[in-house]
């Protein structure tokens, strides 16, 4: 496999797509959320047409007025199939909390800490996006008070295996994704920790349709539509928890509010909110019965963390 790249300012990613004309190459980009560009290049197996290609990308980067030095690398058959792997390092992302890919030696942890170990090739929740780290964090900070915890939307089973290591019981989680589901459960053994995980969509009754539900829809399949609202089935029950974390998406915590603050008891935790939107989160959810207690803002998207007054 031969790879002929370049590195661009995330601006000029969207333009350069637009523009390339390259007959059967086809580009792709890869943006790692710790860099500052993004990698745009074409990958292909006859090494002969790496002229072609390079010259196809030449052609895209001087339409767009970008300046960027081309690169060309052999990748073997091997790394190929796990070049992914080198975008995922140990990292302590909170006081007490390791996330740990399985192929990297474990990290010494003397003072006790807690060590996830996950392949982020299963499902959404590496620890390494701003959305599961500040969650992660705040999971952290809760655990001295304990108590049950509830993971909404569990994606990889991150934030429920950190909350039952670090000592919350019972800890339950589901996600409208049954693939993910089953992905959490292998990571909650393979960290031998127990977690009620199910399949479950929230939605008791129905809300009105707007413009951000029908782009949540994209991103959840499962929502039906019915008559001009969003409904989901219930396919389990839970019950409400001391700890609830939500990381989900700012539409989908607007739209779901009652059902979500219906859950947590005590406390609660909002993720997966882009900057602008939060405030229209954190109103929704102070009509409930919640105060702000703290937020975290990381790059373009704040958490909130909850509290139930009285």
């Amino acid at each position: 496999m031969t790879r002929v790249f370049c590195s661009v300012d995330e601006q000029l990613v969207n333009p350069l797509f637009e523009v390339f004309d390259g007959g059967d190459f086809i580009l792709s980009s890869y943006h790692d959320i710790e860099a500052t560009t993004t990698e745009v290049g074409i990958y292909f197996e006859d090494a002969s047409r790496t002229d072609d290609a390079r010259a196809a990308l030449q052609s895209a980067l001087a339409i767009v007025g970008a300046d960027a030095p081309i690169e060309v690398a052999d990748i073997p058959d091997e790394d190929w199939r796990f070049s992914y792997r080198r975008h995922f390092k140990t990292e302590q992302v909170s006081p007490r909390i390791f996330t740990h890919p399985p192929w990297e030696e474990l990290p010494a942890t003397p003072n006790g800490e807690i060590v996830l170990t996950l392949d982020p090739g299963l499902a959404f929740g590496t620890g390494k996006h701003e959305t599961t780290k500040a969650c992660l964090q705040f999971i952290d900070a809760l655990a001295a008070g304990g108590g049950s915890f509830l993971d909404m939307g569990c994606g990889s089973g991150i934030l429920s295996i950190a909350a039952a290591k670090l000592g919350f019981a019972p800890v339950a989680g589901f996600d409208i994704d049954e693939e993910a589901v089953a992905a959490a459960r292998e990571n909650a053994a393979a960290n031998g920790v127990t977690v009620d995980y199910r399949v479950f969509a929230l939605g008791k009754g129905a809300v009105t349709l707007d413009a951000s539900i029908e782009a949540a829809k994209g991103l959840y399949p499962d929502l039906a539509l019915n008559d001009g609202r969003v409904q989901a089935a219930q396919t389990a029950v839970f019950a409400p928890a001391d700890v609830v974390v939500a990381n989900i998406l700012g539409p989908l915590l607007i739209a779901f509010a009652d059902e979500i603050a219906g859950y947590a008891k005590r406390t609660l935790v909002v993720s997966g909110i882009l900057n602008e939107l939060y405030p229209e989160v954190r109103a929704a959810f102070a009509a409930r019965g919640f105060r702000e207690v703290a937020h975290k803002t990381l790059g373009e998207w704040t958490t909130g963390h909850l509290t139930r007054v009285g």
